[in-house]
């Protein structure tokens, strides 16, 4: 993978989920006007979240998201190569090693900005194009994947709606953005120290993150000068309850987007006398009882497979 306008595109998708889905709502105010504390109300406990995400600070998302079991499990799931979360939350998780190792490698600026000026400068009607037609299929997608809720089905059209108009009218064409976003992002990348197959596995998650973070509020400040500021996002998003019975609860989330403004309904549910966001922990679950790779039928078969001589 290589750091193209189209490539920036998705890693503002990427970030902009981690900001506002991965999140599952934001609020102006770090705390609950009831002067509530991190995850005793559900508004006190999606505050607490961006709060996290707006300083960068991964590790601390990571322990608020999740009820302190489940985060050990997550833990041990990450060492073991079974998943990367929160990694995992964000569209196109799968590239993300890979984009950090292509950032880190040695000679990457010079690489990255011939094949910028091989593949995209001055592109900007065929980019506007391509952003046009990705965002189509991208909600094509979500509208008919039995894999949403509703709500959540409700919630990523709009978003997607907001990023392809973005990607429509950003400069992502321009050879001068691109030549000072490209040694921005190398250089974060290097500093991770993750710039090599296996890393983020041979870190653990805590190290992992915290590697990270620097890089997010890098990404971060790359896409701001192509028009998309994230923190914007997070700063003017507002959340409200709409209901709490027991210890389920809906909350109301408004955010801005790329000049639009996203309506969302969250659920969360209380466990342990805290409140944490429903879909994280149906995700976290899920992964943390994922086979290891090592056990899947493929790397069973592979290893079943005679040396070669």
């Amino acid at each position: 993978m290589i750091l193209t306008p189209r490539s920036i595109a998705a890693s503002a998708a990427a970030a902009v989920l981690a900001a506002a889905i991965l999140a599952g709502g934001c609020s102006r105010h770090p705390q609950a006007a009831s002067g509530a504390t991190t995850g005793d109300t559900p508004v006190a406990a999606v505050n607490q979240l961006v709060k996290d995400l707006r300083g960068n600070d991964l590790v601390a998302y990571a322990d608020h998201a999740l009820p302190p079991k489940l985060h050990q499990e997550m833990a041990m799931a990450w060492s073991e190569g079974r998943t990367t979360w929160p990694l995992s939350e964000l569209p196109l998780s799968e590239q993300l090693p890979g984009f950090i190792i292509t950032l880190a490698e040695p000679d990457a600026e010079k690489t990255l900005l011939a094949a910028f000026r091989r593949q995209f400068a001055g592109a900007g009607r065929e980019l506007r194009t391509a952003a046009s037609t990705l965002g189509l299929f991208a909600a094509q997608y979500v509208e008919r994947s039995s894999s949403y809720s509703d709500a959540e089905r409700e919630h990523y059209v709009q978003l997607i709606v907001a990023l392809s108009t973005w990607g429509k009218n950003a400069p992502l064409a321009d050879p001068a953005l691109a030549k000072a976003a490209v040694p921005q992002l190398v250089a974060a990348a290097r500093l991770t120290g993750l710039g090599h197959p296996g890393a983020l596995r041979e870190a653990g998650m805590e190290r992992s993150l915290t590697r990270l973070g620097p890089l997010l509020a890098r990404l971060k400040s790359v896409l701001d000068a192509y028009g998309l500021d994230i923190n914007a996002t997070l700063d003017g998003a507002q959340v409200r309850l709409i209901e709490q019975t027991g210890d389920t609860a809906q909350v109301s989330l408004s955010y801005p987007l790329a000049g639009a403004t996203v309506d969302a309904q969250i659920a969360l549910e209380r466990r342990d006398g805290r409140w944490y966001l429903s879909n994280l922990l149906r995700h976290a679950e899920q992964e943390a009882a994922a086979p290891s790779p090592a056990a899947t039928p493929a790397a069973r078969e592979a290893r079943s497979r005679p040396l070669p001589h």
